[in-house]
């Protein structure tokens, strides 16, 4: 599958993104718990720490500066070992603002190494090995979640919330280290332009992107909450959904990436896009616990359709554009986190459903944008009219 010169970046983000998704895994199972059993928080303090959970996101774009000084490799390696320093020493600090802190530290770690991650495989793989790839890293990802839930569910049986929160962070901080001593590069790959800017050119990557980040909100906060809160799902039930989800997803994402080669990011897009009005529509009205399950489970695996979005702007764009546009578009994508969650929220307490129908327009609005994705005949490039 890939050239003798193409294995150490494979291998370098394997590793990376392993870690990641142990550090992020570990720190999500563990942190509602810790909040409300040792630092004792309430809800208006857990909405003020998943805000300032969100601020690294949209400050990713000052990835760009940092690159100026640090290759961007070494910053995916210290992203990481800052990711697990951020995991490590939470249990250390249990107070409001301990928890805001390393939440905080955690986070530019998790979102700056997410940045480089997404431009250095559009810029070492071809726009035809760049999904597979892509699509293997999220496979990757999945089974390292059920890899950080099954260590923590040991863990738990002796150790507190000090001392797991710090092994999952020392495991994190060392496959950081480990990397920083890695040169995965080589020459041939043109120099990045490390400034900021916007082409009109990319202006439907822009819409897609900002659309997408707007959809995971509505995904990532009120689909569980609507589990939880309505349909009571217990922890235990929780648990054995997220542990399903993950094992679907290592299977499937992989298949993904050879779609998106297949058929074209268009038709993926407007699959995903479909898929999110229905799906949306669903949570608004449904009636069991088994639908909103498989409601959740099929959300996830078209999440993952995402990746059509970033292969599409690696076929349009500039090769040395690739790096500051990747973390413009990474801004963009979290721009909905700074006011969606609060609005859904207010939207939520008048009636549940309208957040979900709120999410099915925004669908049809994605949906709309992904027509303009055109792939000419025999071509094999992505063009947009």
């Amino acid at each position: 599958m890939f050239e003798a010169h193409q294995k150490p970046m494979f291998r370098f983000l394997a590793v990376l993104t392993a870690a990641s998704m142990v550090g992020l895994q570990g720190y999500a199972i563990l942190i509602n718990n810790f909040a409300v059993e040792a630092v004792h928080l309430e809800g208006k303090h857990i909405g003020i720490i998943q805000s300032v959970r969100e601020i690294p996101g949209f400050l990713a774009l000052t990835a760009v500066y940092v690159m100026m000084v640090v290759r961007e490799h070494r910053l995916s390696a210290l992203s990481i070992a800052l990711l697990g320093i951020g995991v490590a020493l939470t249990g250390f600090f249990p107070s409001f603002v301990g928890v805001a802190l390393t939440s905080l530290v955690m986070s530019f770690g998790f979102h700056y190494y997410e940045t480089t991650n997404q431009s250095l495989t559009l810029q070492y793989f071809s726009t035809h090995l760049s999904p597979l790839v892509m699509g293997k890293l999220r496979s990757l990802a999945a089974i390292s979640s059920i890899v950080a839930a099954g260590a923590i569910w040991i863990m738990g049986g002796f150790l507190g919330y000090r001392g797991m929160f710090l092994a999952v962070g020392s495991v994190v901080f060392c496959l950081g280290i480990w990397a920083l001593f890695q040169d995965p590069t080589h020459e041939s790959i043109p120099p990045q332009r490390l400034r900021m800017f916007l082409k009109r050119r990319y202006w439907l990557y822009y819409a897609l992107t900002f659309m997408s980040g707007a959809r995971r909100q509505i995904f990532m906060v009120f689909s569980i909450f609507l589990l939880v809160k309505l349909f009571h799902f217990s922890v235990r039930e929780m648990t054995i959904l997220f542990l399903v989800n993950n094992a679907i997803n290592w299977f499937v994402n992989p298949l993904i990436g050879r779609a998106i080669n297949a058929f074209g990011e268009r038709l993926l897009c407007s699959m995903e896009y479909i898929g999110v009005v229905a799906i949306f529509l669903t949570y608004a009205y449904a009636t069991s616990k088994g639908m909103v399950a498989a409601m959740y489970i099929i959300d996830s695996i078209l999440f993952n359709f995402a990746v059509a979005i970033r292969t599409y702007f690696q076929k349009i764009a500039d090769h040395e554009d690739i790096a500051p546009t990747t973390a413009v578009g990474f801004t963009i994508n979290h721009i909905a986190a700074v006011f969606l969650p609060a609005l859904g929220g207010y939207l939520w307490m008048i009636d549940y459903r309208i957040p979900f129908i709120g999410g099915a327009a925004l669908g049809m609005v994605s949906l709309i944008l992904a027509q303009f994705i055109r792939l000419p005949a025999g071509t094999g490039q992505t063009t947009v009219h």
